[in-house]
């Protein structure tokens, strides 16, 4: 394989990542608050970087699997049918986490379980790397860029938000009210006082 052709197999994850930076910087040109650009930014990378990029694994794994193996530098074997799978679940909590009504909690966890799988991923890349000397362009540089940083900036960007609200706030719990009566009921706190 040539240079420059495993530069661009190699790079294809990347594409996922490029998107949702180029379509949260221009969408947040004109952004009204530091909180509205910090919510656009997790909407989209929770879309393309985490949800469409693992909607094109799922999609590559089912149709392709023999391209997926040989681009890995794996033989074809049922696990390429239970990668997509998985890849199809981290795709369905990130257009979930994409949602306005997603909470900076409920992204926190999303992150956390994509990490889960995609930094397992990278132990294994980076094991197939060294101990089998296993340089296809599927299992090192941008797989490697793109596992090690979606759900870290995913989680920072949520951790970030969740900052910014209890800053918006000053942290302070308020109470509140329904029909002029503390409401506790669903809220998880005493009194009818929640912590925003």
């Amino acid at each position: 394989m040539s240079t420059l052709s495993y530069l661009l197999q190699t790079s294809v994850p990347l594409l996922w990542l490029v998107i949702a930076v180029v379509g949260a910087t221009i969408r947040t040109r004109h952004s009204p608050s530091r909180e509205a650009k910090l919510a656009t930014w997790q909407r989209w990378w929770a879309t393309a970087a985490l949800g469409c990029g693992s909607l094109w694994m799922t999609i590559s794994f089912l149709t392709i699997p023999d391209v997926m193996a040989t681009a890995i530098g794996f033989n074809r074997s049922p696990f390429l049918f239970e990668i997509a799978f998985a890849n199809l679940g981290l795709a369905a909590m990130a257009f979930r986490a994409a949602s306005p009504k997603a909470s900076a909690r409920e992204r926190i966890t999303v992150g956390l379980g994509a990490g889960m799988f995609l930094w397992g991923a990278v132990i294994g890349h980076l094991y197939q790397w060294f101990a089998n000397g296993d340089h296809a362009a599927g299992n090192t540089g941008g797989v490697l860029i793109y596992d090690l940083l979606i759900p870290a900036v995913m989680i920072g960007l949520a951790v970030a938000s969740r900052r910014r609200e209890g800053q918006v706030d000053g942290g302070a719990a308020r109470e509140v009210r329904v029909d002029g009566q503390p409401a506790t009921s669903g809220l998880g706190t005493a009194a009818g006082y929640v912590k925003a």
